[in-house]
C-alpha cells in the first residue's frame, strides 16, 4: 500500500449508515476494514464494492462487538490486511427495536432495562468505541495523523422518553468524544461526531415503529461530512459534532462545517472543572 493511502475501520458497516460510509470512503481512495456481526448483509457489501470496482479496498470482518477481544481482533485483522489504520469510524449501534419491534408505538420505560440489556447497550455505544480507540490510537500519534469519528445522536432522543438504553448510552459516547479531543489536541488526531440530525431511515427502524420510511432522514447525508471529516482539509477541526442534514452540498467545503457544526457535547454550557494549584 501506498505510503500516501489511508486505511479506515467502520464499525455497523453492513446497515443502512454504514453502508453510506463504506461506499463514499471507498469512493474517496481509502482502504476500508467493515465489521458488523450480520454475515449476510456483509456479504452484500462485498457485492456492491465489487460492482463498483473496489472489492480490492474492503475487507470484511464478521464480529459481535460485545464480545471479549472483539476490538482487538478487529484492528489486528485490519492491520494486517492494509499494514496501517489511519481512520476509525465508530457507527455501530443497537436500538430500542431490539427489546420490542414497536417500542416507537409502545415506548419502552427505564425499569424494563434489565441489566443485562443495559450492558449490551454500554458495550455496543460506549465500552467497544473506547476500546478501539485504544487499540489505534497511538499509532495515529505516531505517525501525528488520525482520524476519529463517533456516530452518537441526536441531543433530543438521547434524553427521550422511550430511550432509557439508547440514549443514555450514546450520551457516554458524546461525553466521552469531548475527553478524547481534549486527550489529542496537537497530536494530529482529531476526534469529531457525526449524527443525521433525526429519525433516519435504517433498518435499526423496524416495520413496527410505523413511520413512513420515504419522510425519514436517508442516510445517504451522511456521506458528504464523513469523507470531509477524514480529509486533510479537516486537519485543524476536532471536538465538533456535525448535524448530516445541516450539511449544505451547495456550499464549498470550507464553508459547510461551519454551518453544520457546533461544539461536541454541551461544551458551550459547561463549567470549567477546578484543578489543583
Amino acid at each position: 500500500m501506498s505510503e500516501t493511502r489511508r486505511a479506515a475501520i467502520v464499525t455497523g458497516a453492513a446497515g443502512g449508515i454504514g453502508r453510506v460510509f463504506v461506499r463514499n470512503l471507498l469512493a474517496a481512495g481509502i482502504d476500508v476494514a467493515a465489521t458488523d456481526r450480520d454475515e449476510g448483509p456483509l456479504a452484500a457489501l462485498v457485492a456492491v464494492a465489487r460492482d463498483g470496482g473496489n472489492a480490492a479496498e474492503l475487507m470484511t470482518f464478521r464480529c459481535d462487538l460485545e464480545a471479549d477481544g472483539a476490538t482487538e481482533a478487529i484492528a489486528d485483522a485490519a492491520r494486517a490486511r492494509f499494514g496501517r489504520i489511519d481512520i476509525l469510524v465508530n457507527n455501530a449501534g443497537v436500538g430500542p427495536g431490539v427489546i420490542r419491534p414497536d417500542s416507537w408505538q409502545r415506548p419502552l420505560k427505564f425499569w424494563e432495562i434489565t441489566p443485562e440489556i443495559w450492558r449490551r447497550f454500554v458495550a455496543v455505544h460506549t465500552a467497544a468505541p473506547l476500546a478501539l480507540v485504544n487499540a489505534v490510537v497511538h499509532d495515529m500519534i505516531g505517525r501525528r495523523w488520525g482520524r476519529i469519528v463517533n456516530v452518537t445522536t441526536s441531543l433530543g432522543t438521547m434524553l427521550a422518553a422511550g430511550m432509557p438504553g439508547y440514549g443514555p448510552s450514546k450520551a457516554a459516547l458524546e461525553a466521552l468524544s469531548a475527553v478524547m479531543a481534549k486527550d489529542l489536541a496537537d497530536t494530529g488526531v482529531t476526534v469529531n461526531v457525526l449524527v443525521p440530525g433525526g429519525v433516519t431511515n435504517t433498518p435499526m427502524i423496524s416495520d413496527e415503529a410505523g413511520f413512513e420510511r420515504d419522510r425519514l432522514i436517508q442516510p445517504e447525508v451522511m456521506g458528504p461530512p464523513l469523507v470531509w471529516l477524514v480529509s486533510d482539509a479537516a486537519q485543524q477541526v476536532t471536538g465538533r459534532r456535525f448535524l448530516a442534514t445541516h450539511w449544505d452540498q451547495a456550499l464549498p467545503p470550507v464553508e459547510a462545517p461551519a454551518k453544520g457544526g457546533a461544539p461536541v457535547a454541551w461544551s458551550e454550557i459547561a463549567t470549567p472543572p477546578i484543578t489543583p494549584r
